[in-house]
């Protein structure tokens, strides 16, 4: 075994490091205060991430991505959680993995133009009456001449407002569920409201209705009856990725910060940091922050052998966000009063840390997931080479 990141690696953490900490973070307090990101100053982070080669680094390099394997995006992923969100969305983009099922037509209509960041989408699974149960949905889609006519609702839609199209779930069978690339402003397909958050400023939660909207064929990505795999493969990589890798990324960013102020912080004429309480707070961090990262790294590693690492995303999905959680209410205890102030952004974190144990799956969704597959498989999910 081989723990050690090579030259090209540590080249890629310090090149989307040192794009954070100059082109994004100087836009933190101004989405957090105003609620959104300046649309001009949007474009401009996405055609410098862009330039870099930084966008759309999940698709394969024939079609302009980076072609990244799992564990390097992953090196990535880690470093986007050090920053917010949105920032995040408009430099490095959602480039979707079921895009790679475009075929004919579709590749340079959608597929291409998304991987370029000429075109943006968001994939919609949510709806009001199911949310872990992605196969609960209700919009459905019917077959035409025409095509397909979809109606039904959406909602908690990421980027919504940026999106030029849609990778929407419907049910096209009383069990079939397929997948559709739907255009912003078809006729019948309008926008909602902004669903506003405890956390996460500056990123739109939109609805979204289907009000008979006619599809072509093209539309259909994949074949019909295939989209809950589609979606069930682009929810496990959203959750090692955008929620494991981006969990140990916040709460390493953190903890940095944790240790900072406990460096310097002084009550009773000694360092806070001198405080066994403290350093308590501080070792359980470091310890829970490394567990999750190898976690995380082994996942990827096994998505890049080709591996099923459905279980092991799960307990990333429950490890990862929940030592987030504990990181960051650790880091508002050693902070005290000016933790829970928005002068420092330690509050900011709190606030969009607690999502993190519920989009895309819950915590305890994943243990029922976990537990199940235990009682199945035995030792292999916990012991070594059973």
């Amino acid at each position: 075994m081989d723990f050690s990141l090579n030259d090209e690696q540590k080249m890629l953490i310090d090149t989307v490091r040192r794009f954070i900490a100059e082109e994004c973070k100087p836009l933190e307090d101004e989405v957090e205060h105003n609620g959104f990101l300046d649309n001009a100053k949007a474009q401009a982070l996405h055609s410098k991430a862009k330039a870099l080669g930084l966008y759309g680094m999940n698709m394969p390099e024939a079609l302009g991505g980076g072609g990244l394997s799992n564990l390097d995006r992953i090196l990535c992923e880690e470093q986007f959680g050090h920053t917010s969100d949105i920032l995040i969305r408009r430099a490095f983009g959602n480039v979707y993995e079921p895009l790679l099922h475009c075929k004919g037509a579709q590749i340079d209509r959608w597929l291409k133009p998304a991987v370029a960041g000429t075109r943006t989408c968001a994939i919609t699974i949510t709806e009001p009456g199911a949310g872990s149960d992605a196969a609960g949905i209700k919009t459905h889609a019917v077959k035409n001449d025409q095509g397909w006519v979809l109606n039904g609702g959406k909602h908690f839609i990421s980027d919504g407002e940026w999106s030029d199209f849609f990778l929407v779930s419907a049910k096209t069978g009383d069990k079939d569920i397929s997948m559709f690339m739907v255009d912003k402003g078809l006729a019948g397909f309008t926008v909602g409201k902004d669903q506003k958050m405890m956390g996460l400023r500056g990123t739109p939660h939109l609805e979204l209705f289907f009000d008979n909207v006619q599809l072509e064929d093209a539309a259909l990505l994949g074949e019909a009856g295939q989209g809950f795999k589609l979606a069930m493969g682009a929810l496990n990589v959203v959750r090692l990725a955008q929620v494991g890798a981006r969990a140990v990324g916040k709460a390493s960013h953190v903890c940095e910060m944790m240790v900072g102020w406990a460096n310097e912080r002084k009550q009773f004429n000694t360092k806070i940091g001198d405080f066994q309480m403290v350093q308590q707070m501080i070792a359980d961090s470091v310890i829970e922050i490394n567990a999750a990262r190898w976690m995380v790294y082994h996942a990827a590693w096994m998505l890049d052998q080709g591996l099923d690492a459905r279980e092991q995303i799960a307990m990333v999905k429950v490890h990862a966000a929940e030592t987030l959680g504990r990181v960051v209410d650790r880091a508002v205890q050693v902070f005290g009063g000016m933790g829970f102030c928005k002068e420092l952004p330690i509050e900011r974190y709190y606030r969009d840390a607690r999502i993190y144990r519920i989009y895309d799956g819950t915590s305890e969704i994943h243990r029922g997931v976990i537990a199940k597959s235990t009682l199945k498989k035995g030792a292999a999910l916990f012991d070594v080479n059973r």
